[in-house]
């Protein structure tokens, strides 16, 4: 099977340069593998940067939005499986070709996540969020999706999906802005087949939404969003603030 790699990017140029040479470094998964980078809506040189790279493909998408850009990501790809990683996040070499393991050797497998660990957070962050991923995630992810069957925990930075499944049931809902995104396409795929949180697909990201506005408002955000769309199927929170790394602000 062939992997698609997503990298939906909007005013990334302090970081995407940062975020393709990971990806190019990963090992690649032996039914091939193919970057794309969609430059969404950009004003700064994050398309240019991610061209220099003769082995990324760029497309476009003029209309911003987070929803928009996966679904062009979608329409672009020609791989079996879709990763997409956001463009302020590092990966892992053995992510790729673990991944890929995992959806060969589990056929009802339709998609998958990981967590994140903060490369540029303080030590008491971090911690914060191990207990969060090792505790509060397994206990969630047991609850709503092995006994309730109601979705399931998708990260948007860091899952991957089968295409054919994801076309199958529409593809990404592009009226979504931003908050539940990812819950709301981890709920619609559980529906499909199995959907599995593995903590060796994790990568490094970024704190910078943390920082700008605050650990605990955006944490308790999250969990807000990802109940209210498994219990209503709509996020709870209107809007969303851009938030770029310190190097473009």
């Amino acid at each position: 099977m062939k992997l698609s790699v997503i990298v939906p990017a909007y005013n990334e140029e302090s970081i995407i340069g940062r975020n393709l040479e990971a990806i190019l470094a990963a090992h690649r998964p032996d039914g091939g593998m193919e970057v794309i980078v969609v430059n969404n809506a950009s004003t700064d040189r994050t398309a240019d940067i991610a061209r220099s790279y003769s082995s990324v493909q760029v497309v476009t998408e003029l209309e911003k939005g987070l929803t928009k850009a996966r679904q062009c990501g979608n329409t672009s790809a020609s791989g079996e499986i879709l990763y997409y990683i956001d463009a302020d996040t590092l990966v892992p070499p053995h992510l790729f070709k673990y991944v890929m393991s995992k959806f060969e050797s589990k056929h009802d497998l339709v998609a998958c996540s990981g967590p994140y660990k903060y490369h540029d957070w303080t030590w008491y962050g971090r911690l914060t969020l191990w207990l969060y991923h090792w505790i509060l995630v397994p206990i969630t992810q047991l609850v709503v999706n092995r006994l309730l069957n109601r979705g399931t925990v998708l990260y948007g930075g860091n899952f991957a999906l089968r295409k054919d499944v994801l076309d199958r049931i529409g593809g990404f809902d592009t009226n979504l802005e931003f908050w539940s995104e990812d819950t709301q396409i981890g709920r619609r795929m559980a529906r499909e087949g199995n959907v599995r949180f593995f903590h060796r697909a994790y990568v490094f990201t970024s704190a910078r939404r943390f920082y700008s506005e605050g650990f605990v408002r955006v944490l308790m955000r999250y969990i807000l969003n990802f109940f209210w769309d498994i219990i209503f199927h709509r996020p709870f929170t209107k809007g969303y603030n851009d938030v770029r790394s310190p190097e473009t602000q």
